[in-house]
């Protein structure tokens, strides 16, 4: 007959991933020629987890170095970027007690850069990995019903009885026997 035991752990309960873009439009001072680069640093974030659904908030700088005035001169915008996402997870919990992990599995980068008069329109792709990680209880099978505990024995009647028949009382006061 099979036995099994219940094991309570910390496991990821929940698991994915999703890809967003970001499509900016920054509004520059002089006006653009050649787009020279676009740069996303600075990327923090963090999220939170309530009725099934992760809140992550970030943010990112954009540097964009441009030139201007007949390619003559160069600048770079540098402008910050605050985010919010809001994601949908699966996971198998009715608490609210879970430890959200996020990752930044494709950190931001510019993907397009395009410039439209005296705006530089830019998209921002990220992609973000969200753990789950909450109490959770396993069930193992043993196969076998084995009982963990020892037994402990009282003491055999027949050993004490030995013992006491070879002890010599006596021996301190006759050494020679």
């Amino acid at each position: 007959m099979p036995a099994f035991k219940e094991i309570v752990t910390k496991a990821v309960i929940g698991k994915g991933k999703k890809q967003f873009t970001d499509n900016l439009s920054l509004q520059v001072t002089n006006s653009p020629n050649t787009i020279l680069g676009c740069w996303v640093i600075n990327h923090n974030f963090s999220g939170s987890f309530s009725n099934g659904t992760v809140t992550i908030n970030g943010s990112y700088d954009v540097n964009i170095w441009y030139s201007y005035d007949n390619d003559t001169k160069t600048e770079v915008l540098k402008d910050t970027k605050n985010y919010t996402e809001t994601i949908n997870v699966q996971g198998n919990s009715d608490t609210e007690n879970e430890e959200v992990i996020i990752r930044s599995l494709s950190g931001p980068s510019c993907s397009k850069a395009e410039i439209n008069g005296s705006v530089i329109n830019c998209t921002i792709d990220k992609t973000l990995g969200i753990e789950l990680v909450g109490d959770t209880k396993v069930r193992i099978n043993t196969l076998d019903e084995v009982d963990d505990w020892e037994e402990i024995m009282d003491s055999d009647a027949t050993i004490d009885e030995k013992i006491d028949e070879e002890v010599n009382e006596d021996y301190l006061d006759n050494p020679t026997e």
